[in-house]
């Protein structure tokens, strides 16, 4: 249902040294800081496991961090607001469950259980937000029409988890309601005007015993199922849109950078950057002619601007001398 379904034992954080400089900068004409004014932010990334997806996540994070909070004097820290990065479901209970003026930023859980854990925070709503782990039904219902190079029909089966998402999708998409307990076959069976199911990660409806029926249904009946993972993908679902490790940091971290920017923090939200992944095999079981154009669907992040090239010397008229390497800068 995340990309880390295994982030769900022992608690564990990862400090980061960062700082934001205070309003006042030498030389503005601006009062400066009093020293026990909180003007900035320091973070921290709580991770929910030692395993190697997780490490890797908080390194790449961190590197992402960085640039926004790091320049600055680490001797002012403990008066600094506190940013808490939380890594999958485990590490965002234990950031909740901390009593402090802080900011939340949620990755790598989904929509569902980013809003069960949440639900119950009410006065800290709006300092927390989330960049979620499945991917947006817009990109999806996208990658549909890409897939069969027209505007299909498409159907999507919402249980208690996913209820809340009725309104954004019953303009372009027919809703099944289900309810734990349902007869799975049954609700399939109201579907069959569906050329395409579109799969949310909701607990209620795509569990273990649901899973395998569903896809050998609609694979019967010709419909193709846009997963909500590459793995779901892998084992008979005919495509998703997915984001790698890198792109829900890079949308964290610009998140983070708009806040200490400006003071206001983004709303929830699906992935912005993605790529799509296609199961060749189903597509052709379903005489469904995969484009390049629906293999290629992605949204990545703009790359940084390449630093402009040197001068070139300007020629000497005498014999060229080797110079002595610069020495770097002092690293404050």
């Amino acid at each position: 249902m995340s990309l880390l379904r295994n982030t769900r034992a022992l608690l564990a954080s990862l400090s980061v040294l960062a700082l934001l400089a205070g309003a006042a900068q030498a030389g503005t004409g601006q009062a400066a800081a009093r020293d026990d004014e909180v003007t900035g932010f320091r973070f921290q990334i709580l991770t929910g496991d030692d395993s190697e997806v997780t490490r890797r996540i908080a390194e790449d994070l961190y590197k992402r961090l960085v640039p926004t909070f790091g320049a600055f004097r680490t001797e002012l820290a403990q008066r600094r607001r506190m940013l808490y990065v939380a890594i999958g479901p485990t590490a965002l209970r234990d950031a909740l469950a901390r009593r402090c003026d802080c900011v939340i930023i949620s990755a790598f859980t989904s929509s569902q259980v980013w809003r069960a854990l949440t639900a119950r925070a009410n006065n800290r709503t709006a300092m927390l937000t989330a960049v979620y782990a499945e991917p947006a039904p817009a990109d999806q219902l996208r990658l549909a029409a890409l897939l069969y190079g027209r505007p299909v029909r498409v159907g999507a089966i919402l249980g208690r988890d996913t209820a809340f998402l009725r309104t954004t999708l019953e303009s372009e998409v027919e809703v099944q309601p289900f309810a734990a307990g349902d007869d799975i076959n049954h609700t399939l069976n109201g579907m069959t005007r569906a050329e395409v199911l579109l799969a949310l990660p909701d607990g209620d409806v795509y569990n273990p015993e649901n899973v395998r029926n569903i896809l050998l249904s609609t694979y019967r009946r010709k419909q193709g199922v846009i997963g909500f993972s590459a793995d779901m993908v892998k084992v008979g679902a005919l495509a998703t849109t997915y984001s790698e490790i890198e792109d829900i940091n890079t949308q964290v971290a610009e998140i983070a950078a708009a806040f200490v920017a400006t003071g206001e923090l983004a709303p929830p939200q699906f992935p912005r950057y993605f790529r799509t992944v296609v199961n060749e095999g189903v597509a052709r079981s379903l005489d469904v002619r995969v484009t390049d154009g629906a293999r290629r669907f992605a949204r990545h992040p703009a790359r940084p601007a390449p630093a402009p090239a040197p001068a070139p010397a300007p020629a000497a008229a005498a014999p060229v001398v080797s110079q002595a390497p610069i020495p770097p800068a002092p690293v404050p």
